[in-house]
């Protein structure tokens, strides 16, 4: 069977999604199943979310799906009732943007993965059937204020940095696959502890309180459809985020505001600041925090030496990354930056 795939570029699907008049929606949704045939189920999938122009990103693998998409307002019906006529996605829980602008996504990829969460688990006897139990928003918040429960953020440094709930604590690296067993070893002695787990939209953190559990701690949690969900049920009960700041997305938002504090700070200058932009530069592409006046000095650049960069002829520019694969390219106080930069040598 051939691939199925867009046959427009990239750049033509970006304009004609920002020519739309129709309001989008931006969702996440994900659910951990078996699934016996990914590829016949990735054709599946594709098919139908083409034919309600849906846009975004499906990942598909033999454990479940993970998708965050868009989808115009006057499909939102027949969008849900295609996934409730899917026997393993019905009551699927769809965690629907809180600060949504509706252009999030211009194109649809549903891919095949080896997992929809890459966690470099090898363990057989590992089983995602036996998970932490759900806490919802109200109870987030009840068992924070006890002060007997400990609060693990299993969402990367760069998205920590710009929000978080509070006292919670930050597993202090950008790889979930290098999380899992760092929480295991920080949480050794506090087998016994309530521990509530976290993440974006409760992909992450529900695989790791399973592994939590597997590991031999009793008392495991995780919040129910992740910060997205807490946000909306916060505001719809009128209660106090614990949540502060911004909650990093992975679509063209890259944030959505949860309260007003702003708890980071921008990467060059140093002032208040949670707006993440990637460089400019396309041989270089960090992601990382830049506030509106270095923006307008920098010119959407991380550096001078990328700012010099974008000013020379395209063909240049081609020449100077050809071959380079860019990679998770992101700002990391630790690190500086995950690689080096790529310039101009000829001056």
């Amino acid at each position: 069977m051939a691939v199925l795939h867009n046959r427009v570029n990239n750049e033509e699907l970006k304009q004609l999604m920002l020519q739309e008049t129709e309001k989008r929606i931006t969702i996440s949704f994900y659910r951990y199943f078996k699934i016996q045939d990914p590829k016949f189920y990735r054709d599946f999938f594709y098919k139908n979310l083409f034919a309600l122009k849906v846009f975004g990103r499906v990942y598909i693998a033999a454990e479940g799906i993970n998708a965050q998409i868009s989808v115009q307002e006057s499909n939102l019906e027949l969008f849900k009732n295609f996934l409730e006529s899917t026997d393993d996605l019905k009551d699927l829980r769809l965690n629907i943007a809180v600060d949504d602008d509706g252009k999030s996504f211009w194109v649809l990829k549903v891919k095949l993965r080896n997992k929809i969460v890459a966690d470099g688990i090898e363990d057989d006897g590992f089983d995602m059937a036996n998970k932490g139990k759900y806490v919802d928003a109200s109870t987030m918040n009840k068992m924070i204020a006890e002060g007997n429960t400990v609060v693990i953020d299993m969402r990367n440094h760069y998205e920590f940095e710009v929000g978080h709930f509070v006292n919670a604590i930050e597993i202090p690296s950008d790889t979930f696959r290098e999380q899992l067993p760092m929480s295991v070893d920080m949480m050794k002695g506090k087998e016994e502890q309530n521990i509530i787990m976290y993440c974006t939209g409760g992909i992450r953190c529900e695989k790791a309180s399973a592994y939590m559990l597997h590991k031999g701690f009793k008392n495991v949690f995780h919040l129910e459809g992740g910060i997205i969900n807490y946000a909306r049920q916060i505001k719809e009960k009128g209660e106090e985020s614990k949540f502060i700041g911004k909650n990093f997305v992975f679509d063209d938002r890259l944030g959505e505001r949860i309260t007003e504090d702003v708890i980071s700070n921008c990467h060059q200058c140093g002032k208040p600041c949670d707006t993440h932009t990637n460089c400019l530069n396309n041989g270089c592409h960090l992601l990382f925090i830049q506030c509106e006046t270095c923006n307008a000095e920098y010119e959407g650049c991380c550096s001078k030496e990328c700012k010099d960069t974008i000013h020379l002829p395209v063909e240049r520019q081609k020449e100077i990354r050809k071959g380079i694969d860019l990679g998770q390219n992101i700002f990391n106080k630790s690190k500086v930056r995950l690689r080096p930069k790529l310039t101009d040598k000829k001056g």
